[in-house]
């Protein structure tokens, strides 16, 4: 019995440093977004720190429009870069959990 329940803590611990080593990994997966027409570019890393803002002068002309634009293309581009993070972390969390009966329709 205790050497389940020892092996289950050593796979958590494991687990846990998987996780870790992959949010260290999504610092450098940079996801790039832009508006429709090409003149915003920003990117971002998959946990959703930005790095670059790209605008082209157009665009400097109206301030409410370079607004919308960024808050458009700002957000497009943390919904992908959640999705890819969210997908990585799921798949090493699910990866290292234990076998537990039921466990897979709880987290469901």
């Amino acid at each position: 019995m205790f050497g389940d329940i020892m092996g289950m803590m050593g796979k958590l611990k494991e687990t846990q440093e998987k996780v870790k080593a992959t949010k260290e990994r999504l610092n450098s997966v940079i996801i790039e977004e832009q508006s429709s027409d090409g003149l915003l570019k920003v990117s971002i890393t998959a946990n959703r720190t930005l790095k670059s803002v790209e605008i082209d002068d157009s665009l400097l002309q109206d301030k409410e429009q370079l607004e919308d634009y960024l808050l458009l293309t700002i957000n497009k581009a943390i919904e992908k870069a959640t999705s890819v993070n969210e997908t990585e972390l799921a798949a090493v969390a699910k990866e290292g959990m234990p076998n537990i009966p039921g466990l897979d329709s709880f987290l469901k």
